[in-house]
């Protein structure tokens, strides 16, 4: 993402600017909230101060992918009591409140980034993690979601998915997802919110169809003849067959990939010889690649290593391909997304903007096993932006992020047909980028 910066001294002007930006109720057609649900958003507004405590506890404590024991045994403390806890290895848990009705998951992610914090705030972590992804806020938010749905008159059902390793692989949700107790719970969808700080504070993009692409990462192995770099006629020169690769590699998206199907292919590493005089003996590169239709991600696999064998092979050298595959793309099912765009309207909270980019989520693992929504929630950050040591979502994050995912809660439960089946992937996927 690019860079974001805000001056710390102006937070509340920019803060205010951006309030008075959101449409005022009423302002579009929207059907009124039902009052019942209405309830529900003011108790989760009364959870939030208390949100807000334990996600500085959260951020102040972060751990990295691996070790979010402590950050699981948090998370299952501050839920309501009267859950069914499934605990998963890797210091993964589903968390189950049974009850009428279609059971509804919210995914909170555990882990923090191995950054050194320069946020300047009394709660920043001094650990050599952080939180510089907006997963403390994730977690606040589920948790005052679910005492808000507990606490209710009739305590409605709902599980949270306590997931570890996002940031890495090999994926969490993947731990979750393939757990007897996924299946055996019988949950029907999952819902999932994430801080978005180029969209405008308290506004949420609710967008149906693909939203963030799949993603590989790619490793390529070119072996030469190494000698005197004053006798090149001498060798095989892996370093010149790289960076032939490199260009070629950029053409793919130019030539081979349908404009209208996004796809990217970047080398993010280059890794060959010892000294300034010496040919090498081999070089390595190391890159991703993002597709965000089915498709076109196999097309990226093919002529990836159909242009690494060519190139190869014209400079006298071999080539040796390894392909990672990460996660798929997500699908917002449209069903839930139009039903819970309606709610977000309904708040004066629903951003006009249709979010979707080639950064990669594994919350898709969840929308490809059942229909799902993620959301984006505009919050006002200080520093440079997601993954930056500086990074800090302000404390109203919690509260809009919590009605977000309340959003999403109802309208999974409304929707009348959950299976948003293949067909119907393909369908929209290939509307929303031919058109």
């Amino acid at each position: 993402m690019e860079p974001r910066r805000c001056a710390a001294g102006r937070r509340d002007d920019r803060a205010d600017q951006r309030r008075a930006a959101v449409p005022p109720r009423g302002s579009l057609v929207i059907p009124a909230l039902r009052s019942a649900e209405a309830t529900l958003f003011a108790s989760v507004d009364e959870q939030v101060p208390a949100a807000i405590t334990l996600r500085r506890q959260l951020h102040a404590e972060p751990r990295v992918a691996g070790d979010e024991g402590d950050t699981l045994a948090a998370m299952v403390a501050a839920l309501p009591e009267g859950a069914e806890v499934d605990l998963i290895p890797g210091h993964a848990a589903i968390v189950t409140y049974p009850g009428d009705g279609p059971l509804i998951a919210f995914r909170a992610e555990l882990d923090a980034l191995p950054l050194s914090e320069d946020t300047g705030v009394a709660w920043a972590s001094s650990n050599g993690a952080m939180h510089a992804c907006g997963h403390d806020v994730h977690m606040a938010a589920v948790v005052a979601v679910v005492q808000a749905l507990r606490a209710a008159e009739e305590p409605m059902p709902v599980t949270v998915l306590l997931q570890p390793r996002e940031e890495t692989y090999p994926s969490g949700a993947l731990d979750v997802v393939h757990s007897e107790a996924f299946g055996a719970r019988g949950i029907q969808s999952v819902i999932g919110a994430h801080v978005q700080p180029l969209l405008e504070s308290g506004l949420i993009s609710c967008t149906p169809g693909v939203v963030n692409a799949a993603a590989d990462e790619f490793t390529v192995r070119f072996t030469g003849n190494e000698g005197h770099a004053a006798y090149p006629h001498l060798t095989a020169d892996p370093v010149l067959t790289a960076s032939q690769f490199v260009v070629a590699a950029q053409q793919i998206v130019s030539r081979n990939t349908d404009p209208m199907s996004p796809a990217v292919v970047t080398v993010g590493t280059i890794h060959a010889g010892q000294a300034a005089n010496a040919v090498p003996h081999e070089a390595v590169l190391t890159g991703t690649l993002r597709a965000m239709h089915p498709s076109t991600r196999t097309l990226l696999h093919l002529r990836l290593r159909e242009i690494a064998d060519g190139v190869a092979a014209a400079h006298g050298c071999r080539a040796e391909v390894s392909i990672v595959e990460g996660e798929p793309e997500l699908f917002n099912a449209p069903a839930l997304t139009e039903v819970a765009r309606s709610r977000l309207a309904g708040l004066g909270a629903l951003s006009p903007r249709e979010i979707r980019s080639c950064g990669a989520d594994d919350f898709a693992y969840y929308s490809s096993t059942v229909p799902s929504i993620m959301m984006f929630v505009g919050v006002d950050a200080a520093g440079q932006g997601l993954h930056s040591r500086d990074f800090l979502p302000d404390d109203a994050a919690v509260g809009s992020t919590a009605r977000a995912l309340l959003a999403g809660y109802l309208a999974a439960r409304e929707a009348k047909t959950l299976g948003a089946g293949g067909a119907l992937r393909e369908e929209v996927t290939s509307q929303v980028f031919h058109d």
